[in-house]
């Protein structure tokens, strides 16, 4: 059965992430994110949300594993800032009902929720650069990256939340990452 481990980063809905994996079927452990990747047995990582980006402990250095890693808001902000992006404030902060623009229907991650999906997001921080290698798959009115990929080295990154109930089709991102990791 695939495992796939989410990387707690203290955020509200992290074990929202869990569950969601659960619901797709696959075994999921959620694990403090000062657990050294070493002592991790996955077939994919989600980096979680969180309140700040000095408070990801081992985060980073599950980057380095073959494995599919998928970064959730702050997840996503730890996978551009590690690789050499930028990030920076958002204009709009807070959570909020957003629309998306995907912008690539190819891609493996969010190419399924074309041309448009509505999701549920906070912007008090974003990508404002992806990292070189990645693609900008995503993008609303309030924020220039929604998404990231990496297909090459099986890296992906949403700004939004796909585990809450307010984020439409957010299950279907979760089953797009599995495929991933199979």
């Amino acid at each position: 059965m695939t495992r796939i481990v989410v990387v707690d980063n203290h955020g509200q809905f992290t074990h929202l992430e869990g569950r969601a994996l659960r619901d797709v079927g696959v075994e999921t452990a959620i694990v403090d994110n000062e657990t050294p990747p070493a002592e991790v047995e996955a077939d994919g990582v989600v980096l979680s949300g969180g309140p700040d980006m000095d408070r990801t402990g081992h985060s980073a250095d599950y980057l380095d594993r073959d494995v599919p890693v998928f970064g959730i808001c702050l997840g996503m902000q730890l996978i551009a800032n590690a690789l050499g992006g930028r990030v920076g404030s958002g204009d709009y902060g807070g959570y909020a009902d957003v629309t998306v623009e995907i912008l690539d229907d190819a891609d493996p991650l969010v190419g399924s929720l074309a041309p448009e999906t509505r999701v549920w997001a906070s912007h008090a921080d974003e990508v404002v650069e992806v990292p070189e290698g990645f693609t900008r798959t995503a993008k609303s009115d309030v924020c220039g990256v929604e998404a990231m990929s990496d297909p090459d080295r099986d890296l992906y990154g949403v700004q939004w939340h796909p585990e809450v109930a307010h984020t439409e089709r957010g299950q279907e991102v979760f089953e797009n990452f599995v495929s991933l990791c199979e």
